[in-house]
């Protein structure tokens, strides 16, 4: 199933289709239940991509492939989906009997012409994966199953000239708590958070030690968040909020952390350590080292002597 070619629903309707449910009242935005999916299970094709955003409150037994790793929905979580992302599922046999929750598919020609429709793209969740889902309290859900309920009443209300802008302020209220929830679980979710920052020292200092480093080069973003299996979005996300710093930075601090010692305890030239830490040009590695230190790479050599 990893290897099957990824099944494109450019559209809400096919994935009605594929599903088993009736048309949508409206071809660019539904609110599907998942209790009502009823889509047999040899018929899964394994692995989706979406023509229009997809966000999901779901609980029951399912394994999902989406982004870095596999994750067991047992609980109430909610997670994102930008267009094209691609989605893999793995059903178990006695899902219909336990899964619940909800689906909500907006097409991006719904948010044409609204101030949503540029704004969606500010919110970084719908870049995290799988293993960043939020994971909803009691209270949050109610909050969020609230406001899905006021989207599915105007829905299925008679659409007129309102319709669409009362739906997207509820759209953007649900996106507005998300991003508060995410914050909060930034804070709350202590342990695994620390773990990736603890991960994310050990790699840097073992890279920033490995002698192939003049080969390889500097670490980019999204080399460092693809070591931690983590997007790079979240991972900027949860350091900002730890730290105060983005991925980047702490990138950068290793490095001059990496470029004192080498500059106080070896008799190597600027240029040679330089080099040594994969820059191709020492200009770049003098202007880095200032900007950060406030001296020249020189002149915190001389301190030493």
């Amino acid at each position: 199933m990893a290897n099957q070619k990824p099944l494109k629903l450019n559209t809400i309707s096919e994935f009605h289709q594929l599903n088993g449910l009736p048309k949508p009242e409206h071809p660019l935005i539904s609110i599907v239940d998942y209790a009502k999916l009823n889509r047999p299970e040899e018929e899964n094709p394994g692995a989706l991509i979406f023509g229009y955003y997809t966000i999901s409150m779901k609980r029951g037994v399912v394994k999902m492939f989406y982004g870095q790793q596999q994750y067991d929905f047992d609980e109430g979580i909610l997670y994102f989906m930008a267009p094209n992302q691609i989605l893999r599922v793995s059903s178990q046999p006695d899902e219909k009997l336990k899964r619940s929750g909800w689906l909500l598919l907006i097409h991006p020609d719904f948010l044409w012409n609204t101030t949503l429709a540029a704004k969606i793209k500010q919110y970084e969740f719908f870049d995290y994966s799988v293993n960043e889902a939020l994971f909803l309290s009691e209270k949050e859900e109610d909050i969020l199953n609230n406001i899905i309920q006021n989207i599915r009443q105007e829905y299925h209300s008679n659409i007129d000239k309102f319709s669409q802008s009362i739906i997207i302020s509820q759209i953007e209220t649900l996106l507005n708590y998300s991003e508060r929830f995410y914050q909060r679980q930034f804070i709350t979710r202590k342990i695994t958070n620390h773990q990736i920052l603890d991960r994310l020292e050990n790699w840097l200092t073992e890279y920033f030690d490995n002698e192939d480093l003049v080969t390889k080069g500097l670490p980019g973003v999204q080399t460092v968040s693809a070591a931690l299996n983590v997007s790079p979005g979240y991972l900027t996300s949860l350091l900002k909020v730890l730290t105060g710093q983005s991925t980047q930075q702490h990138i950068h601090d290793k490095l001059i952390e990496k470029a004192k010692e080498k500059l106080s305890t070896t008799d190597l030239s600027v240029s040679e350590i330089a080099y040594e830490l994969g820059f191709e040009h020492p200009q770049s590695f003098n202007k880095l080292f200032k900007k950060k230190t406030h001296l020249t790479p020189i002149e915190f050599k001389k301190s030493f002597n």
